[in-house]
């Protein structure tokens, strides 16, 4: 999964001990799914989900922290099997919803169903 991490970020530069390190603790967690698709005896994608607590939504919610498929693998599928499995998954665990945030890849999630919702904000710490 690291070449992938590596290419996803474009606002940070991921370090490989970080990496290792948030990895092993994020596939431990009993809120946090680690999805990874194979191809070829090689991984051709992941996605990273988490679920929370809300006032607001009766239910927890579900957030896609980061899909990334290879890119020489785009668009033969392996983004849209991820989210179905993310979204399984957050109904398995009860959530009213699932979200995410994207800069590049709108015309993808319309795609999938998704809607604009509103606006991203953040603030660097």
């Amino acid at each position: 999964m690291w070449p992938l991490v590596a290419d996803f970020a474009t606002s940070y530069v991921p370090e490989r001990e970080v990496f290792a390190t948030s990895f092993n603790d994020l596939i431990a967690r009993d809120d946090t799914v680690v999805l990874v698709a194979e191809q070829g005896g090689a991984i051709g994608g992941y996605l990273l989900a988490s679920i929370h607590g809300t006032f607001f939504a009766n239910a927890p919610v579900a957030w896609v922290e980061e899909v990334m498929v290879e890119p020489a693998s785009r668009r033969n599928g392996i983004g849209a099997k991820l989210m179905a499995e993310a979204e399984s998954w957050a109904r398995s665990q009860g959530a009213a919803y699932i979200s995410l945030a994207t800069r590049r890849a709108a015309a993808f999630y319309d795609a999938l169903g998704y809607e604009d919702s509103a606006a991203f904000f953040r603030k660097l710490l």
